[in-house]
């Protein structure tokens, strides 16, 4: 490549910004994200989330629900001060049972928008994609939105957000000119000037001297914003020691590595239903938010031996992550991340998890649901492509002479099964098809056969993941079929160490087989996959390699099928200490089958039946919180805190998965429909006594409606 070559590639790389917009349910990210599309000329009108018309929430379900359930990606073209920038942005949804899609999301992007209402403030969703960010070191920027709603408030707002993420130094950059019906516009307080956002749109900014009833205030928040940028600067600290005046060029420019280091957060605010903060985030998404060659070079394995390196994004061999699959009876539309070189219609691809070429049909460039054709992709770029078969999600694809194996994108299991059957026999099949494909889009979908009723059961994160998905069956696919009742996804784990031999010694033909295995089951309520195995064996390099990693994936794929009431076992940690065999008599399938045999005889020892926690909030007015709490109570529910709010109080509790069906319909009846709730999931207990034989019994028997 010609340093001509280089500097474009570099340019390119500067003005692409890969962002994903994260909150809580029903804090407002799809009404910013219209706004972003409309301000930057993307769109002719502003989509309405109440009146069904937005351009990202496009499926049937969201419109009609409100809520956005499925990722939706959009490109647009934003000039902040003459410099031009490609935004790539993703919608995410917010409801917890569509985690994998903010999952998904935040792995492809490279900064991220964290949405907070500026009523409810930081909530339990905003605690769990935040952390998800933080997993994949994402840099962010916070907007407190709806400062325009009764009981709104900047101060509290900014004081959660600070309280509940410290290690992100979050800073407000602005403060808002009102709040609640007096909200009129935002105060800029690195310009120390105020922004009205006029017309019928919103779209004209109209800047204006700061007002004297808020020059004190705005000062003291100027000089709280210069010490925060102090912290993380040495460049701003220097200056603000010596008294010297500190340029806006020079905080852009700090803030900006900062931003990027992950040493701070910035603040903004507004309203983006009033049309109030949203051109001045989009330049901030420019300002400070990274590009791909801020990111930096990135981490790859080599598919061969696993072995660690890193590749530049200026790389001119190709890499890309396949992010998410929308699949179709005649080809999968991909959605794509590259990371390095150029890809062209008609190129050659390989994926190193089957270990195939695969031919690029079609480059598409996405926008919601609607797709426009182009000849060539770059790095950084979020594309869709068509042609490949056999690709799932979380695949790489790169160059045939150059194999790389991206990070992956790691997804939580189902914790909520249906009993699944099609009304008509003559429909079986298109239903098998229909499942198949479904569990092809969302990898937070399963599909299993009940062991004592022979039942297809179809898992997912929760009861509206799983209604959804139903809906879509009927709807889209035009398959009448009927759902049982939904079950938890229990699990199985041991309660103290168990040592196993096992043994198999069989002749088969003329052939005799034979192996012995040694190894150590081990409860481990930590363990963050649920199951580990490992090899400790003394004399491991007598050991033929084929024999060990034969014990090791055995014992994986063993523990995976299940204990004794018939449920995947989970927090073990299994550990191989010896494989025994004779030459000529010993085969990798004879070690996996004296695995089994041990397998069987260590959980004949007892297990115990797990049930899925989950961690819940609820947001209720005060005059209805003692029969809320008294309902919680009934339900096996601990309540850890109660928080107050103007006008409301906020319950933080744990309770059992099984015991929050139909809480959905109930808790409107509590509070005359003026409480809200959300949950995630926060692991496993043991279902002991009463409850155990209860739940059995309901487990035990799946009707259909």
């Amino acid at each position: 490549m010609s340093g001509d070559q280089q500097d474009d590639c570099k340019a390119a790389l500067r003005s692409i910004r890969n962002i994903g917009i994260i909150a809580h349910i029903d804090a407002g990210k799809t009404t910013v994200t219209e706004r972003f599309l409309y301000y930057s000329g993307k769109t002719h009108r502003i989509g309405d989330v109440d009146a069904g018309n937005t351009v990202m929430d496009y499926l049937d379900e969201e419109r009609r629900r409100g809520i956005t359930i499925t990722a939706a990606a959009a490109s647009l073209q934003w000039t902040q001060k003459g410099s031009e920038k490609l935004i790539h942005l993703i919608d995410t949804p917010g409801h917890i049972d569509f985690t994998a899609e903010v999952e998904r999301a935040i792995r492809v992007s490279d900064g991220a928008i964290v949405i907070f209402s500026g009523v409810e403030g930081v909530e339990a969703q905003s605690e769990k994609v935040w952390r998800q960010s933080e997993k994949y070191q994402v840099p962010k920027i916070a907007f407190i939105n709806k400062l325009d709603r009764m009981g709104a408030s900047y101060e509290r707002t900014l004081e959660e957000i600070k309280m509940k993420f410290p290690a992100a130094a979050p800073a407000a950059f602005q403060l808002p000119l009102g709040i609640e019906d007096t909200l009129e516009g935002v105060i800029d307080l690195v310009e120390m000037k105020l922004l009205r956002f006029t017309g019928e749109d919103g779209a004209l900014i109209k800047i204006d001297e700061i007002p004297m009833g808020m020059k004190d205030e705005s000062a003291t928040a100027r000089e709280a914003l210069i010490e925060a940028l102090s912290d993380v600067s040495d460049v701003i600290a220097e200056l603000y020691i010596e008294g010297k005046s500190i340029s806006v060029e020079t905080i852009h420019a700090e803030a900006r590595k900062a931003v990027i280091s992950g040493k701070l957060c910035p603040v903004f605010v507004g309203s983006a239903r009033k049309n109030i903060g949203i051109q001045p985030l989009l330049d901030a998404v420019c300002l400070y938010l990274p590009s791909p060659f801020d990111r930096g070079n990135i981490q790859v394995h080599n598919p061969e031996d696993n072995s660690e390196f890193h590749i530049s994004p200026e790389d001119k061999n190709f890499s890309a992550l396949v992010f998410k699959v929308i699949a179709g009876g005649s080809a999968d539309l991909l959605y794509t991340r590259t990371y390095s070189g150029t890809l062209k219609v008609s190129d050659i691809l390989w994926n190193p998890r089957t270990k195939e070429k695969v031919r690029v049909k079609r480059i598409l460039r996405l926008f919601a649901k609607n797709i426009e054709a182009d000849d060539k992709a770059g790095a950084g770029d979020i594309i869709g492509i068509t042609g490949p078969s056999n690709v799932y999600t979380g695949d790489t694809l790169c160059s045939v002479n150059f194999p790389v194996l991206l990070e992956k994108i790691s997804f939580p299991e189902p914790v909520m099964s249906i009993a699944i059957e099609p009304k008509s026999s003559k429909d079986k099949e298109k239903l098998a098809n229909c499942l198949e494909l479904l569990c092809r889009e969302d990898p937070t979908l399963s599909l299993q056969v009940h062991e004592n009723t022979g039942q297809q059961l179809l898992s997912g994160m929760g009861e509206l993941h799983l209604e959804i998905n139903t809906n879509r069956i009927k709807n889209e696919f035009n398959i009448d079929s009927r759902c049982g009742e939904p079950q938890v996804a229990f699990k199985e784990t041991i309660k103290e160490n168990v040592s196993a031999a096992g043994i198999f010694n069989k002749v088969m033909g003329d052939n005799e087989y034979f192996a012995e295995v040694d190894f150590i089951l081990e409860p481990s309520p930590k363990l963050e996959r649920g199951i580990e195995t490992v090899l400790n064996l003394k004399k491991k390099n007598e050991i033929s390699k084929d024999w060990q990693n034969s014990a090791l994936s055995a014992l994986l794929n063993g523990l995976k099928t299940g204990g004794n009431w018939g449920y995947p076992l989970t927090y073990i940690k299994g550990t191989v200490t010896d494989i025994r065999g004779i030459s000529g008599k010993t085969t990798e399938s004879s070690v996996a089958g004296a695995v089994l045999d041990g397998l069987r005889k260590a959980v004949a020892h007892g297990t115990v039946l797990l049930e899925p926690l989950m961690r819940l909030e609820v947001i209720s007015p005060t005059e209805y919180t003692g029969e809320i709490t008294g309902c919680l109570q009934s339900m096996r529910a601990i309540i850890h805190g109660i928080e107050n709010l103007p006008g409301s109080k906020r319950l933080f509790c744990e309770v059992p998965l099984s015991e929050m069906f139909g809480f959905s319909k109930s808790l409107p009846k509590l509070s005359g429909g003026r409480a809200a709730f959300s949950m995630e999931p926060c692991g496993y207990q043991e279902i002991t006594g009463r409850n155990l034989e209860r739940l059995a019994e309901k487990t035990m028997s799946l009707k259909f409606n």
